[in-house]
């Protein structure tokens, strides 16, 4: 961990448009007394189906979803305690082709301090091929609409 003040991030200049708070349970923390690293994981995993939930305008059929995880990397920045107050903010940076750059961050919802910070590439995916595919229409209009431009011009 680091501190923040002295982190390496990608400046990104628009904001997040979703947030989505976290309840930490007891067996999120470790013997260290805050929260272990491998459950920040399933704080984002929350984080980005709420977002996806958002963004689509209502449930998820998870069964059928046309997009997957081709890569997340974690930056870790300060601990989070058992009775801190925190959420899960999420935006998607650009679009490509065929994937999407998702950031995302745990907070302090109290001071906004960023303790983590997370960026996911997510593919299209063909459920009946079992293979990589274009992101569908769909996708890409429901993100553009929610993050309010063109994700597609970086």
């Amino acid at each position: 961990m680091s501190d923040t003040n002295n982190r390496e991030s990608i400046p990104d200049v628009f904001p997040f448009r979703h947030r989505m708070k976290v309840q930490i349970r007891f067996n999120d923390i470790d013997t260290l007394g805050h929260v272990n690293n491998a459950v920040y994981f399933t704080y984002f995993d929350l984080g980005k189906a709420k977002y996806f939930e958002t963004v689509l305008g209502g449930n998820v059929d998870w069964g059928n979803v046309n997009v997957v995880i081709a890569n997340v990397n974690c930056n870790f920045f300060a601990p989070v305690f058992f009775n801190e107050p925190i959420e899960v903010i999420t935006k998607t940076r650009c679009i490509h082709r065929s994937s999407f750059e998702l950031v995302q961050q745990i907070v302090d919802a109290e001071t906004g301090d960023v303790k983590s910070e997370c960026r996911t590439i997510m593919v299209g995916f063909d459920v009946e091929l079992q293979r990589s595919a274009p992101l569908e229409v769909e996708w890409i209009e429901a993100l553009n609409n929610f993050e309010q431009r063109n994700l597609q011009q970086l």
